[in-house]
């Protein structure tokens, strides 16, 4: 699942992880990710942090405390760098902190490895 309220990188998400034989399901904003996230049950969620009405942290910390999705990885995409950011992500259980702009051949070896080590 790619969580962006740009949908330029929305867009660049989804064709990315097409491109690497992902089925992908978009969510334009977090409360959007959170209507979808039970009926859909991704293998993994790229989450913005920053979106208006419920953000990134806001959606993480929910699927986070909910048994049903605790164990789907969050990757946190934000344009937001500050050690303090990572540091809550980590807090959150999150599983990687990219920073935009980020390298699309990166995201997508990152995305690999984690859904593969879900899957093992």
């Amino acid at each position: 699942m790619a969580v962006d309220d740009d949908h330029v990188i929305r867009g660049l998400l989804e064709v990315n992880l097409e491109m690497e034989g992902h089925e992908v399901i978009t969510a334009v904003d977090g409360q959007d990710a959170l209507d979808r996230v039970r009926d859909e049950r991704p293998d993994l969620i790229l989450l913005d942090v920053m979106m208006p009405n419920v953000n990134g942290w806001q959606v993480a910390e929910t699927l986070k405390n909910d048994p049903e999705t605790r164990n789907i990885p969050i990757v946190f995409l934000s344009a937001r760098a500050m050690e303090a950011d990572v540091r809550k992500g980590t807090d959150l259980g999150v599983q990687a902190y990219v920073t935009k702009p980020f390298d699309p051949i990166d995201l997508m070896d990152l995305v690999n490895r984690l859904i593969a080590e879900r899957s093992a």
